[in-house]
């Protein structure tokens, strides 16, 4: 019974393929390339369009940010959804969230702020408007070696070695802590002398020429 049984199942599914025939053919489209494809996303799409970038002539007319380079604006106070509308960000109450500057600059809430708690550098100009004069010093020992009656200049100094190239433009005279000989008769010019250097040069029977900062001209006195 059970061969017989097999039998008959075997027949039943021959004559149900005879008749169904074959299985058909599945047809698939060809793949799109992604210029074909439709895209809504607009970034996407732009920059599927500029993949031939190469082959591109750049132009004043046609150069554009690249997708997603630029953003839009957040706009304020136009609705709760953008998550800046009735309060623009500045929330509902308190001295930061009203109109004009809440706080002058430097304040701290109420404790001493930073500039009274730093100390004050008495004897040196702070603030605004106010610098220090900077020079290219000569010092009285380098004088010690020019020839007694000649005109001393920087540039004279520095190409007898008796300095090095000057750091600033401007130069003053400076007098030393020990007793110093200057050469007698000499004429210096520089732009400005300490009192003791112009002492010891017009001791020796010399003369201090000052130079104009701007014209490097003599000044009269």
């Amino acid at each position: 019974m059970a061969r017989l049984a097999l039998l008959a199942t075997a027949g039943l599914a021959t004559a149900f393929v005879s008749k169904s025939g074959p299985a058909p053919a599945v047809v698939r489209a060809p793949a799109q390339t992604a210029m074909q494809m439709k895209l809504y996303d607009w970034k996407r799409r732009e920059a599927a369009e500029d993949a031939s970038v190469g082959a591109t002539e750049f132009r004043v007319d046609n150069i554009k940010p690249a997708p997603g380079a630029t953003k839009r604006k957040m706009r304020k106070g136009r609705g709760i959804s953008a998550g800046q509308g009735a309060t623009c960000g500045f929330g509902m109450r308190g001295q930061k969230s009203r109109s004009g500057r809440p706080m002058r600059a430097g304040f701290e809430g109420g404790q001493t702020p930073l500039y009274r708690r730093l100390p004050k550098l008495v004897g040196r100009p702070t603030g605004p408007g106010h610098q220090n004069e900077v020079f290219s010093l000569i010092k009285l020992e380098q004088l010690a070696g020019s020839s007694p009656n000649s005109e001393v200049d920087f540039a004279s100094l520095l190409e007898a070695g008796q300095v090095t190239k000057k750091k600033y433009d401007v130069v003053k005279v400076v007098g030393s802590a020990g007793d110093v000989s200057v050469p007698a008769g000499l004429t210096v010019k520089a732009h400005a002398f300490t009192g003791s250097a112009r002492a010891a040069i017009e001791g020796a029977g010399g003369k201090c020429v000052e130079l104009s900062k701007t014209t490097q001209e003599p000044v009269e006195a």
